[in-house]
This record gives C-alpha cells, structure tokens and sequence, in this order.
C-alpha cells in the first residue's frame, strides 16, 4: 500500500468518526453549569499543565490557527488542541480534487506535524461537553481542565428546511451527501463522476449564510468541465435556494453562458419542496417543478457544529451558532469560552482564509490576556477567496475581501478586490494564484 491509498483509507476513517459523532440527531442544550458526559472523574492523559491552558477543540483552518498563534504569542500558555480526526483533510480547494484536478494528498496534511512545529499538543479525542462551572472539557479520552477554551467545531448539515422525514434524511448523507464536511463525503462525490454515464446531475445550494458561498457554483463549472472533456452526455442541474448567484455573480453567469451553455441548467428560486429518492424526483420552486436525475450531490442548510449547542453556548435560534461577543468571540456570559470559525454568528464568509485570519487574531487575543496586557485592538478576519471554471487549462476568479462595523452592527464589507475575468492570462493567472494561495495556508497552519 503507498501513501496515497493509506490517507485515501484515513480519510474513510474520518468521515466514519464524522458520522459517529457530529450527526448526532438529538443534541440537548446544556444548562449553564452542567456537566454534560459520562466521562467526569476520567482524567485525560496529558503531562500536568505548567502555565495557562488552552484548549483548542477543532482542527480546522480557525482551530489550528488559534493553537499556533497563542503559543506564539504566548509561550508560557500550555496548548491543547483537541481533534476527533486522525489527520487533517481540506474542505477548501477540494473541487478540484472532485475532478481530478489535484490528488487526496494535496488536501491531507499532518496534525502531529503542526503540534510538533509550533510546541503545542495535539489531543485525538472527541469533545462531548463542557462542566462551565468547574472550567473542565469532558472528551472521550477523558477530562481537561482549562483556564481558557475555544470551540472550533465548524458545521452540521440542517436537512429541516426540506421536511424530509428521518429515513430520508439518512440516505441524503449516505447516498447523496452535500460534500462540504471533508472526508468520506469527497470521496463518495468523486466516485460518483468517475460512475457517472449519462444524464442529469442535481447540485442544490441552500440560502442563508452556508459555508463557502461560490463553493457551489465553481463546483456546477468543473462538474460540466469534466462532463465536456470526457464527452459525456450529461447536465448539471443546479437548483439555487437564492434568487442569483450570491458572489462573483458576473464571473459564473459569463462561465455558465459561454462555456457550459449545453452543460449547465441554473434555477434560480428553487427551493427544494420534496424529494422523493426512489423515482429519483425533486420538485422545486414556487411553480413546483420536478426535476428528474440520475445522481446528485443535495447540499441542505447548515448550522454551527452540534457541540455548541451541547456546550450550552448557542443562541437559541437560526443557525445555533455561539452567542458571543463579535469583537473578542467571547461567549457571552461565559468568561474565557471563546467560538470562532463557521460556528460563529457574524456575517463573515464561512469559508478558510477568514477562519484562518480569526484564528490569528482570537490567538493573539488569549495571549495578550495570558499575558496581563488586556484586550487588542479589533482587526477584521480577511476573506480570499479562489473560485476555478475550468480545469485544463485552469482559470479562475477571486474576491479578497475585510468587514466593517457601524457601532456593534456589521455592515459590510470594506476594501473589496473582486477579479470576475476568467478569460486569458488574467484567468490563468488567478488559477495558478489558486493553488499558491493553498500551499500557503497550508503551510501557515502545518509549519
């Protein structure tokens, strides 16, 4: 077996522990306090802190970031980061895996690597709830006191908007997931277009802030990229929630117009009303359309990761998302609990590089508290983002982007860079930018 089948099988691994434990169907609210697991007395396994300690949960592109940086800022701070995976797999760039156009190992990276080279300590275990009270995290490997925790855990599918019943909604995640949790999800996707022979391929794109909103629409692009170039016979019917293209509007509508007229049906206003998986149906729409399909990938409503609501931290509506403070991530009421990544309630791009930038600044935020120079100065999380059109030759467009507040209300964004050309050199340009914008938070998060 080389090392490609090996990460190709841990990434199975993953998304089985994903399923086990992030899709939980009956999550309770903790009351303020509570202990919320099976696991208190269990001490966790870890050599006795020597300063202050913060926990981490979650290894994504926020959790990773905040572990580094407080150390960095911090080198006396004993930094735990807490993680269910074994290994790290992207969600971002992973499109271009979908279809070929980069391998598992180029998303998959090492999570002991990133502990080792930033002097902090990686925990595999899972995080099952929070004594507030007595500041002890209870995991499945057992307690951790902390002086300061963050909870990263990223998102949860939310198949409630569709009104699907419970059976329907179990063969959604098996046999037709949305591909935005990575792991196993990416996997199966690939498969599928490797399958695939002919005919309509369904992709939905839910309303609301949902993670990474030109995902779906660069995903339409390479879908009907590959079907071009392999001469398949097929359609990418993409059913959108929203009534048009939520970003970089200009740049997919020209890729949909002149590149994939024959490839690509856009519906806009499609809500998805039913759908029944044995005819292989959808009917969506305020005219109630059906829309028939050989395969698909349903991406539903999403919310904050399960945790948050376990933990007791969540606002008690829309996306269950932490209540905190937008300026320190701070769970209100809760002193040194913090939520950062898409589990957080701000109107930020749910997408990596914001995450990331967050994670440098709630990391540099804890440090300075560790120590005893008070709260910085608010920085807006930075959002970058690269969107492909086509794999061979690759072109792409981009937005980056910061947000600005008026008061405590946030109002937008500010300093917008948005390159909606894909054609020529400009969009060769941003496809090789792609891959150099990748290799780079890679390595900010790993090295």
């Amino acid at each position: 077996m080389n090392r490609r089948d090996i990460l190709k099988y841990g990434a199975l691994s993953i998304a089985a522990a994903t399923t086990l434990v992030g899709c939980k169907e009956e999550a309770k609210p903790a009351s303020k306090g509570a202990t919320t697991s099976t696991s208190a007395g269990v001490t966790a396994p870890l050599v006795p802190a020597k300063g202050p300690r913060v926990v981490v949960v979650g290894g994504g592109w926020s959790g990773l970031a905040v572990a580094k940086y407080t150390k960095k800022f911090a080198p006396n701070a004993d930094v735990v980061l807490v993680e269910k995976r074994s290994e790290f797999v992207s969600c971002p760039v992973s499109n271009l895996y979908i279809v070929g156009g980069i391998d598992l190992e180029f998303l998959t990276h090492d999570y002991l690597q990133a502990a080792r080279e930033n002097n902090y300590e990686f925990f595999n275990a899972t995080a099952i709830g929070v004594d507030k009270a007595n500041k002890t995290l209870h995991t499945s490997e057992g307690d951790i006191a902390y002086d300061h925790l963050v909870l990263a855990p990223g998102i949860d599918y939310d198949y409630s908007h569709w009104g699907v019943d419970l059976a329907t909604e179990r063969r959604l995640r098996s046999e037709y997931p949305a591909g935005f949790i990575p792991g196993s999800e990416h996997l199966t996707l690939k498969t599928k277009l490797e399958d695939f022979e002919g005919g309509n391929f369904i992709l939905t794109c839910p309303s609301g802030n949902y993670r990474c909103l030109p995902a779906p629409y660069e995903r339409a692009c390479l879908i009907a990229d590959y079907f071009k170039k392999n001469d398949i016979k097929g359609k990418v019917i993409l059913l959108d929630e929203n009534a048009d293209i939520t970003i970089k509007k200009k740049g997919f509508h020209s890729a949909f117009d002149e590149m994939y007229k024959d490839y690509i049906e856009y519906v806009p206003g499609a809500k998805i009303n039913s759908i029944d998986l044995d005819k292989k149906v959808v009917n969506a729409g305020e005219m109630e359309d059906d829309y028939k399909f050989e395969d698909a990938a349903f991406y539903p409503h999403i919310r904050a990761g399960k945790l948050i609501e376990v933990c007791g931290v969540a606002k008690p509506d829309g996306q269950r998302e932490g209540n905190i403070d937008p300026f320190t991530y701070e769970v209100i009421g809760e002193k040194n609990i913090y939520v950062t990544g898409d589990a957080r309630p701000m109107g930020y791009s749910k997408s990596g590089n914001t995450s990331n930038s967050e994670g440098h600044y709630v990391g540099k935020l804890i440090a300075e508290r560790i120590n005893g120079k008070g709260d910085i100065k608010w920085k807006s999380p930075l959002t970058v983002c690269y969107s492909a059109v086509s794999l061979q030759p690759e072109h792409a467009i981009s937005v980056r982007a910061e947000y600005k507040y008026e008061g405590r209300k946030l109002a937008g964004f500010t300093n917008v860079d948005m390159n909606n050309e894909w054609r020529g050199k400009v969009g060769l340009n941003n496809g090789k930018a792609l891959h150099e914008w990748a290799k780079g938070m890679f390595r900010d998060m790993f090295n």
